[in-house]
């Protein structure tokens, strides 16, 4: 069992403080690789950018919703390249002992060109339609090992596969002209999960965590992704904040298992059981308010208690928590506790 909290993401990772990490323009040109370059990163990607017509006009929601995708697929295109370069230029811990150095290289070459064409993908788009594209930033990554990257990379692609469907529903749904963006991105949830059955085994997980995976709303993703954006290196955390709040962060102190237990959280501000709650959010279950109990204040920070009943029907794999305003409430989706969450998402991984 593995747990992570955005708050904590240096103790979980390894306990490193993350040096900035900016290194765009790559030797390859992303992100504006000339069209020899968009070919030699299709081939090591595997496959091409789809040549079907784009949309020339999108909603208000559906420009926000590629502007968090394309901020997140650049992060993940440095994550990788980052990695890449710790292993193959023999940095203390990357040394890949005990893993398939040659296969290790080739897969992670492959993601790192897939996660390129996600981005350009995304971000033409964008320009098909005249709204404005996203740039890279710099970014902290606190790992200081091959496995703290691969339980990381694995964290973050949970996340990724928990917000795109919520993309999905508001193509389908907003008016616009955007239904193909649906199977596209379909493609690309499926792509992900690919890749996440891979991180989990190489951490001798099981590649499918669950029958059904969790959901959870833009702003749980968008506030997490900050966690490894260096403060105002870039101007698409701006542009998308204009539309998708930011939470406090909750951070998971106590790790919870898979049977039924208590588990403690903090925040840096002032809670109490009469009028907040936690939620949980795990698998495609309705969301499950518990009351919170035994609130302490150390340092600046409040502690308190929470049960989280895995028994009850929880997931495997990725748990969202999140503190809430209100007591006793049941909320019918993510998207209504996102509506009322003051700190989060606490990240839970249990296996």
């Amino acid at each position: 069992m593995r747990l992570t909290s955005i708050a904590s993401l240096a103790a979980v990772a390894g306990g490193v403080a993350a040096a900035p990490y900016g290194p765009f323009p790559l030797p390859d040109g992303f992100p504006s690789p000339s069209p020899a370059q968009l070919t030699a990163i299709e081939t090591l990607a595997g496959g091409s950018l789809p040549n079907g017509p784009l949309p020339t006009t999108l909603q208000p929601g559906a420009v926000t919703a590629l502007q968090l995708i394309a901020l997140n697929e650049i992060f993940e295109v440095a994550y990788f390249t980052d990695l890449l370069s710790n292993i193959t230029t023999n940095v203390t811990g990357y040394d890949l002992a005990g893993y398939n150095r040659t296969f290790v290289i080739e897969a992670l070459t492959a993601v790192a060109n897939q996660e390129k064409l996600h981005a350009l993908g995304a971000n033409g788009i964008l320009a098909s339609a005249n709204a404005t594209q996203i740039t890279p930033c710099e970014y902290m990554f606190p790992v200081s090992d091959f496995l703290s990257a691969i339980t990381l990379a694995q964290t973050f692609t949970d996340i990724v596969l928990g917000v795109l469907p919520q993309a999905q529903t508001l193509w389908a749904s907003d008016g616009g002209d955007e239904l193909p963006l649906v199977n596209l991105f379909g493609s690309v949830i499926a792509q992900e999960a690919q890749q996440d059955g891979w991180y989990r085994s190489l951490q001798l997980k099981i590649p499918s965590a669950a029958p059904f995976l969790t959901t959870e709303a833009p702003a749980f993703a968008f506030t997490f992704l900050q966690n490894v954006i260096v403060p105002g290196s870039c101007p698409g955390v701006a542009l998308v904040g204009a539309s998708v709040p930011t939470f406090g962060p909750l951070t998971v102190v106590s790790m919870p298992t898979d049977v039924n237990s208590t588990a403690t959280f903090a925040v840096p501000g002032t809670v109490a059981p009469s009028t907040n709650s936690l939620v949980y959010l795990s698998g495609q279950n309705l969301p499950l308010t518990v009351p919170i109990s035994t609130v302490t204040s150390i340092g600046g920070l409040s502690y308190f208690n929470a049960s989280l009943p895995f028994e009850s029907g929880f997931a495997k794999g990725l748990t969202i928590a999140a503190l809430v305003s209100g007591t006793g409430v049941t909320y019918p989706n993510a998207s209504m506790v996102a509506g009322v969450t003051l700190y989060g998402p606490g990240v839970i991984e249990i296996d």
